[in-house]
């Protein structure tokens, strides 16, 4: 092992960094609290961008709005810096390699997407407005599609999301996610509660992000950068169908459970 991983593995596992990605990790439950709550909303007529970028927004909205997006942004930015660096270091207890790498991959990339997170609430914070993200997921899908073989570049990005998707939800059916966790650090009879909610969590972004990639599909087959969008395009098209209304509600109890999940999650997670 050289030393600039010796320094990171002890970076990564020093107790002011497992304490701010640990809260952090609480932060990352809120945004999904917060989605569940938007989500819910749009299942009884109301408004409100229902994806993690509408969740930050709400969050700002609200009493003391600036200081606990502040809060929010530190608590993301520690989560994902602990993330990234568990992804160079981490998971040396898994004695397959192969799957080490797996689970270094999928935390690197969950660190990525909480950094962008982050970036989205300081922005929030620093100008008070921020892009809608159906129209970034538009204006990127349009960008592709004007591309040579851009239609097939699209259909390409749906189906890396309908398989990553997939994976989501397969992790929360089999239950996958329990290796990353050590469900002794909790009370007694409440890691049967976190590994519910771990389940049902999993399963309610797999459908979503699902849709997320028909819809991208569908945009590339018609040539229509309007049909694809991020996650609250993908619950509106939900509310619209037959049962939209249960659906939407089911989906939002999921996130809700996963935001519940990452709390237990981050009492427990070992690195």
């Amino acid at each position: 092992m050289g030393r600039a991983t010796q320094e990171a593995k002890q970076a990564e596992t020093s107790r002011p960094v497992q304490i701010i990605g640990r809260l952090g990790m609480g932060g990352y439950g809120v945004v999904h609290l917060m989605v569940a709550w938007l989500a819910a909303q749009i299942a009884f007529g109301g408004g409100g961008e229902a994806d993690q970028k509408g969740a930050v927004s709400t969050i700002a909205a609200q009493p003391f709005g600036e200081v606990l997006l502040w809060i929010l942004a530190v608590l993301l930015v520690g989560f994902g810096l602990w993330q990234l660096l568990a992804a160079a270091v981490g998971y040396r207890w898994m004695q397959d390699e192969k799957k080490r790498l797996r689970r270094r991959l999928g935390v690197a990339g969950r660190g990525i997407v909480v950094l962008g997170l982050a970036t989205y609430a300081i922005k929030l914070t620093v100008s008070g407005g921020g892009s809608s993200g159906n129209q970034g997921e538009q204006d990127a899908t349009a960008k592709l599609l004007g591309l040579p073989a851009g239609p097939a570049l699209v259909i390409a990005v749906a189906v890396v999301v309908l398989i990553s998707a997939g994976i989501i939800a397969y992790r929360g059916a089999s239950r996958k996610f329990l290796e990353d966790l050590d469900l002794t650090r909790l009370p007694s009879k409440t890691g049967r509660v976190v590994e519910l909610l771990g389940v049902v969590g999993y399963i309610a972004k797999g459908v979503s992000y699902g849709v997320i990639g028909v819809l991208t599909a569908i945009a590339a087959i018609t040539a229509d950068p309007s049909k694809t969008g991020g996650l609250d395009k993908a619950l509106h098209t939900m509310a619209g169908q037959p049962f939209g209304v249960v659906l939407l509600i089911a989906v939002a109890l999921g996130f809700a459970a996963f935001g519940l999940y990452c709390f237990g999650d981050a009492r427990c997670r070992r690195m």
